[in-house]
């Protein structure tokens, strides 16, 4: 639908037999918002934005509602909900009940909630007395009745970083199900979190692509202990969210430059983290003090959302390119992830960055100091030519060991989350044990979130959320699918090039000694016993 006429827009849209019901409101909303003036900003801010070097995630001209939310469901759990005429759950399945009726009710940027939770400690309590057959049995029903009724890819529920039975019940459940929805993440904790669990998690990714996996001690030491993570991997304050998530093209930033690198880094790039900050507070206030959206919602006058406990995410995209391109400038041709010159840039940019954006005053952001946080924005369908976040391009990747070494050094800037997809050979099944020391390692190196896909399992991970390989297909061939979030994914894989990522076939040793690296890369060392991934 590219006519900028809404007329048009909403005819084609009544009539695209690729939509669902569901799929179609949710697009006629937005046109309908759209006929709005956007929250206004200054001449300079809105010429970058035309020129493509900032974007507002289409997120519509007049937000109603918080980009993420992440309800604290401990509080309905413990007290019921007056509104929802809730009465305090006494067992799983009234907690299970709950849940579902509370979800249908939280909103987000897509129409669905992101977060479901901490499912592991919210239903721990409730296991007493249930053998593990029980267990299974109702969170199969849980697990069916999320995937019908919230059917959207960025719907997220965290595990972990405890060994539980709830936990070891959903791995196996997800395991056996192999749904989009919900999407996982497990905490990992190395002195909490035992390699019997990450085991049933390694399995449970090769067969569905989940769970991906975040180094707790890094979130709790950034964002404190009360964290979630939502969506495509971003972490936020539970109890609160973000307002809105902007972001930075690092590639068409610097296609704006003339010179190198000292000069955009002083010059250039403050200017543009600017205007991008300039759009969010202008969006942040439009939300708080214009919809009214924090005075009227039920989840805030019953506490499940409080207002102390938002922030807003700036986004970076485009690093990659960003540097490679003012290298070539400078006459030193060299790749992210290949090149020791390259990868230096790289994370020079993103660690400047991190600076402007922590000097960026932001409203209504308590949570956070009245500061934004730095996120490594994920990619969304339409993007070309440009790379996600700080990863390497895709098709461009090293070695693992080569791999792990070029990106850990930056995760330590983005608190509200960043992400790499590792491509994982079938080979993987036989010998999870060497994913766990990978994923040890790579924590013990300094990265933030780990993230790997399989090949050949019927799933692809597109940029934090998954699809099924049938599913891009049938939208390809303009057939409607349950989960919307499928109609990016079928984008993305084409525009982002995705099946070219590359295969790592083991946990491989260095290709060349490395007299720089951190000595935890020994931790790194591959599984013994068996093949690996």
């Amino acid at each position: 639908m590219t006519s900028a006429d809404p007329t048009a827009r909403v005819r084609a849209c009544l009539t695209d037999p690729g939509l669902t019901y569901r799929q179609r409101v949710h697009e006629l909303a937005g046109i309908a918002e759209n006929l709005l003036d956007p929250p206004p900003v200054g001449a300079h801010c809105r010429q970058l934005q035309d020129a493509g070097v900032i974007h507002d995630m289409d997120e519509g001209n007049a937000p109603y509602r918080p980009r993420y939310l992440l309800p604290d469901y401990a509080l309905v759990l413990h007290n019921g909900s007056a509104r929802l005429e809730l009465p305090v759950p006494e067992d799983l399945d009234d907690a299970l009940t709950t849940l579902l009726a509370v979800y249908g009710s939280v909103p987000s940027i897509t129409g669905y909630p992101v977060y479901l939770g901490d499912l592991d400690t919210l239903l721990e309590p409730y296991a007493d007395g249930l053998p593990d057959d029980g267990l299974d049995a109702r969170l199969r029903r849980f697990w069916r009745l999320v995937d019908r009724l919230l059917p959207d890819g960025f719907v997220h529920a965290d595990l972990g970083p405890e060994d539980t039975r709830i936990g070891r019940a959903a791995l196996r459940v997800d395991r056996e199900l192999r749904q989009i929805v919900p999407n996982l993440t497990l905490r990992v904790d190395p002195g909490r979190t035992p390699d019997a669990l990450l085991r049933e998690a390694v399995l449970t990714a090769c067969a569905d692509g989940k769970p991906h996996f975040v180094n707790h001690p890094m979130m709790v030491r950034d964002l404190g202990p009360d964290y979630g993570v939502v969506s495509c991997y971003n972490s936020l304050p539970r109890g609160g969210g973000a307002h809105t998530l902007n972001r930075l093209n690092l590639a068409a930033s610097v296609a704006a430059h003339t010179g190198g690198p000292d000069s955009y880094l002083s010059d250039t790039l403050p200017d543009h983290v600017a205007a991008t900050a300039e759009l969010m507070a202008s969006r942040i206030r439009f939300l708080v003090e214009e919809s009214g959206f924090f005075d009227h919602d039920w989840l805030v006058r019953e506490g499940l959302l409080d207002p102390s406990r938002f922030t807003a995410m700036f986004g970076l995209y485009g690093a990659a390119e960003a540097a490679e391109e003012l290298l070539r400038r400078a006459g030193t041709p060299a790749r992210f992830g290949r090149d020791a010159e390259a990868d230096a840039l790289v994370h020079r940019l993103v660690a400047r960055t991190a600076e402007l954006v922590a000097d960026q005053p932001m409203p209504h952001c308590p949570a956070t100091g009245n500061r934004a946080l730095l996120h490594a924005q994920s990619g969304i369908g339409s993007d070309i030519g440009v790379t996600a976040g700080a990863r390497v391009p895709v098709g461009q990747e090293p070695p693992l060991f080569r791999h792990i070494r070029a990106v850990a050094p930056h995760h330590t800037h983005f608190a509200s989350g960043v992400s790499d997809v590792f491509r994982f050979e079938p080979t993987v099944r036989d010998n999870p044990d060497a994913v766990i020391t990978v994923l040890r390692g790579a924590f013990a190196e300094g990265m933030r979130d780990f993230t790997f896909d399989v090949t050949g399992n019927g799933f692809v991970r597109i940029t934090g959320y998954l699809t099924r390989v049938d599913d891009v297909a049938d939208v390809h061939a303009g057939r409607s699918v349950r989960h919307g979030s499928s109609l990016f994914g079928a984008e993305a894989t084409i525009n982002q090039h995705l099946d070219d990522r590359v295969r790592k076939t083991a946990p491989d040793a260095p290709d060349t000694p490395d007299p720089a690296a951190p000595a935890t890369t020994a931790s790194l060392a591959p599984a013994t016993t068996t093949t690996g991934p």
